[in-house]
Protein backbone atom coordinates (compact mmCIF):
# COMPACT_ATOMS: atom_id res chain seq x y z
CA UNK A 1 0.00 0.00 0.00
CA UNK A 2 0.93 3.51 -0.80
CA UNK A 3 0.57 5.33 3.05
CA UNK A 4 1.43 8.21 1.24
CA UNK A 5 -1.00 8.72 -0.59
CA UNK A 6 -3.44 7.51 1.81
CA UNK A 7 -6.34 9.67 2.95
CA UNK A 8 -6.11 9.59 6.12
CA UNK A 9 -2.62 9.64 6.41
CA UNK A 10 -2.81 13.20 4.15
CA UNK A 11 -5.79 14.13 7.28
CA UNK A 12 -3.35 13.38 10.13
CA UNK A 13 -0.41 15.32 8.38
CA UNK A 14 -2.99 18.15 8.21
CA UNK A 15 -3.76 17.57 11.81
CA UNK A 16 -0.56 17.78 12.97
CA UNK A 17 -0.17 20.89 11.37
CA UNK A 18 -2.46 22.47 12.68
CA UNK A 19 -1.47 21.64 16.59
CA UNK A 20 -2.99 18.47 17.48
CA UNK A 21 -1.26 15.23 18.82
CA UNK A 22 -1.61 12.11 17.47
CA UNK A 23 -1.29 8.17 18.27
CA UNK A 24 1.12 6.09 15.15
CA UNK A 25 2.26 2.76 15.45
CA UNK A 26 6.35 2.57 15.13
CA UNK A 27 8.56 -0.27 14.92
CA UNK A 28 7.93 -1.88 18.56
CA UNK A 29 5.66 0.32 19.90
CA UNK A 30 2.86 3.25 19.63
CA UNK A 31 4.13 6.84 19.68
CA UNK A 32 2.65 10.20 20.30
CA UNK A 33 3.44 12.52 17.73
CA UNK A 34 2.80 16.30 17.20
CA UNK A 35 4.75 19.19 15.46
CA UNK A 36 8.44 19.54 16.64
CA UNK A 37 8.26 23.51 16.41
CA UNK A 38 4.94 24.69 18.15
CA UNK A 39 5.48 24.87 21.62
CA UNK A 40 1.62 24.36 22.33
CA UNK A 41 1.53 21.21 20.55
CA UNK A 42 4.58 19.61 22.70
CA UNK A 43 3.49 21.28 25.81
CA UNK A 44 0.25 19.27 25.28
CA UNK A 45 1.66 15.97 24.38
CA UNK A 46 3.31 15.90 27.57
CA UNK A 47 0.51 16.79 29.53
CA UNK A 48 -0.76 13.90 28.16
CA UNK A 49 1.86 11.73 28.84
CA UNK A 50 2.14 13.31 32.50
CA UNK A 51 5.84 13.91 31.44
CA UNK A 52 8.04 16.82 32.07
CA UNK A 53 9.88 18.67 29.49
CA UNK A 54 13.11 18.20 31.04
CA UNK A 55 13.52 15.07 29.89
CA UNK A 56 13.69 15.91 25.61
CA UNK A 57 11.91 14.49 23.24
CA UNK A 58 12.91 12.61 20.01
CA UNK A 59 12.16 13.58 16.75
CA UNK A 60 11.56 11.20 14.08
CA UNK A 61 12.18 11.57 10.00
CA UNK A 62 11.49 9.93 6.81
CA UNK A 63 15.06 10.76 5.39
CA UNK A 64 18.40 11.80 6.93
CA UNK A 65 17.77 15.57 4.86
CA UNK A 66 14.81 16.03 6.87
CA UNK A 67 17.16 15.92 9.71
CA UNK A 68 19.53 18.37 7.86
CA UNK A 69 18.87 21.25 9.86
CA UNK A 70 20.31 19.87 13.50
CA UNK A 71 23.39 17.95 11.60
CA UNK A 72 25.17 20.91 9.24
CA UNK A 73 28.24 20.97 11.98
CA UNK A 74 28.63 17.09 12.15
CA UNK A 75 31.93 15.98 10.94
CA UNK A 76 32.24 13.50 7.59
CA UNK A 77 32.55 10.80 10.30
CA UNK A 78 29.80 11.50 12.76
CA UNK A 79 27.70 12.17 9.50
CA UNK A 80 28.56 8.35 8.04
CA UNK A 81 27.73 6.79 11.70
CA UNK A 82 23.87 8.24 11.08
CA UNK A 83 23.78 7.30 7.58
CA UNK A 84 25.38 4.04 8.77
CA UNK A 85 22.40 3.40 10.37
CA UNK A 86 19.33 4.77 9.44
CA UNK A 87 16.92 4.50 8.73
CA UNK A 88 16.25 1.70 11.30
CA UNK A 89 15.74 1.61 15.05
CA UNK A 90 18.71 3.78 16.13
CA UNK A 91 18.44 7.06 17.84
CA UNK A 92 21.14 9.06 17.92
CA UNK A 93 21.86 11.68 20.83
CA UNK A 94 23.16 14.24 18.21
CA UNK A 95 25.04 17.67 19.43
CA UNK A 96 22.62 20.31 19.79
CA UNK A 97 23.58 22.81 17.24
CA UNK A 98 20.80 25.87 18.13
CA UNK A 99 18.53 24.25 15.84
CA UNK A 100 16.33 22.44 18.44
CA UNK A 101 13.64 24.18 20.42
CA UNK A 102 14.42 23.89 24.02
CA UNK A 103 10.96 21.96 24.76
CA UNK A 104 12.72 19.14 22.65
CA UNK A 105 15.64 19.12 23.82
CA UNK A 106 14.85 19.29 27.06
CA UNK A 107 17.81 19.89 29.63
CA UNK A 108 20.53 18.04 27.26
CA UNK A 109 23.07 19.66 25.22
CA UNK A 110 21.70 17.36 22.28
CA UNK A 111 18.84 16.66 20.28
CA UNK A 112 17.45 12.80 19.91
CA UNK A 113 17.30 11.78 16.15
CA UNK A 114 16.19 9.26 14.46
CA UNK A 115 15.03 7.91 10.50
CA UNK A 116 12.63 5.39 10.20
CA UNK A 117 11.83 2.79 8.08
CA UNK A 118 8.38 1.78 9.25
CA UNK A 119 5.83 3.00 6.27
CA UNK A 120 3.22 4.65 8.60
CA UNK A 121 6.15 6.87 9.88
CA UNK A 122 7.53 7.40 6.95
CA UNK A 123 4.47 8.30 5.84
CA UNK A 124 3.48 11.15 8.25
CA UNK A 125 6.75 12.57 8.28
CA UNK A 126 6.07 13.24 4.57
CA UNK A 127 2.80 13.96 4.99
CA UNK A 128 4.42 17.18 7.66
CA UNK A 129 7.65 17.49 5.00
CA UNK A 130 9.85 17.08 8.02
CA UNK A 131 10.22 15.35 11.39
CA UNK A 132 7.73 14.85 14.17
CA UNK A 133 7.69 14.18 17.80
CA UNK A 134 8.41 10.19 18.82
CA UNK A 135 7.74 9.47 22.10
CA UNK A 136 5.92 6.28 23.49
CA UNK A 137 1.97 6.54 23.55
CA UNK A 138 1.84 5.81 27.17
CA UNK A 139 1.27 8.38 30.39
CA UNK A 140 4.44 7.96 32.39
CA UNK A 141 4.83 4.97 34.70
CA UNK A 142 2.35 3.47 32.67
CA UNK A 143 2.78 0.36 30.01
CA UNK A 144 4.10 1.37 26.31
CA UNK A 145 1.20 0.58 23.95
CA UNK A 146 1.85 -2.16 21.71
CA UNK A 147 -1.90 -1.96 19.87
CA UNK A 148 -4.46 0.86 19.38
CA UNK A 149 -6.77 -0.47 21.62
CA UNK A 150 -4.09 0.39 24.73
CA UNK A 151 -3.75 3.68 23.06
CA UNK A 152 -7.13 4.18 23.28
CA UNK A 153 -7.40 3.27 27.04
CA UNK A 154 -5.13 5.27 27.87
CA UNK A 155 -5.63 8.36 26.77
CA UNK A 156 -9.58 7.56 25.37
CA UNK A 157 -10.72 10.55 23.13
CA UNK A 158 -7.89 13.36 24.44
CA UNK A 159 -6.07 12.24 20.91
CA UNK A 160 -6.89 13.84 17.10
CA UNK A 161 -6.34 11.02 15.47
CA UNK A 162 -4.82 7.35 15.36
CA UNK A 163 -2.91 6.68 12.70
CA UNK A 164 -3.97 3.38 10.65
CA UNK A 165 -1.61 0.97 10.68
CA UNK A 166 0.47 -2.00 13.03
CA UNK A 167 3.35 -1.91 15.14
CA UNK A 168 6.43 -3.53 13.19
CA UNK A 169 8.15 -6.78 14.76
CA UNK A 170 10.99 -5.00 17.03
CA UNK A 171 10.87 -6.57 20.75
CA UNK A 172 11.57 -3.01 22.44
CA UNK A 173 11.69 0.92 22.09
CA UNK A 174 14.78 1.94 19.88
CA UNK A 175 18.70 1.96 20.97
CA UNK A 176 19.62 5.31 22.41
CA UNK A 177 23.45 5.61 21.73
CA UNK A 178 25.49 9.08 22.24
CA UNK A 179 27.28 10.13 18.36
CA UNK A 180 30.12 11.97 20.46
CA UNK A 181 31.08 9.23 22.72
CA UNK A 182 29.19 5.57 21.43
CA UNK A 183 28.12 4.90 24.42
CA UNK A 184 24.47 3.14 24.59
CA UNK A 185 22.16 4.70 26.73
CA UNK A 186 19.08 2.60 26.02
CA UNK A 187 19.41 -0.83 24.42
CA UNK A 188 16.67 -2.27 21.87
Amino acid sequence: MDWARHPEIRRIGRLIGQGEVIAYPTEAVWGLGCDPHSQAAVNKLLELKNRSVDKGLILVAASIEQLAPYLNDLSTKQRQTLENSWPGPVTWLVPDNGRAPPWIRGDHPAVALRVSAHPIVVALCHACRGPIVSTSANVAGQPEARDASAVERQFGDRLAALAPGEVGSAAKPTEIRDLLTGVVLRKA
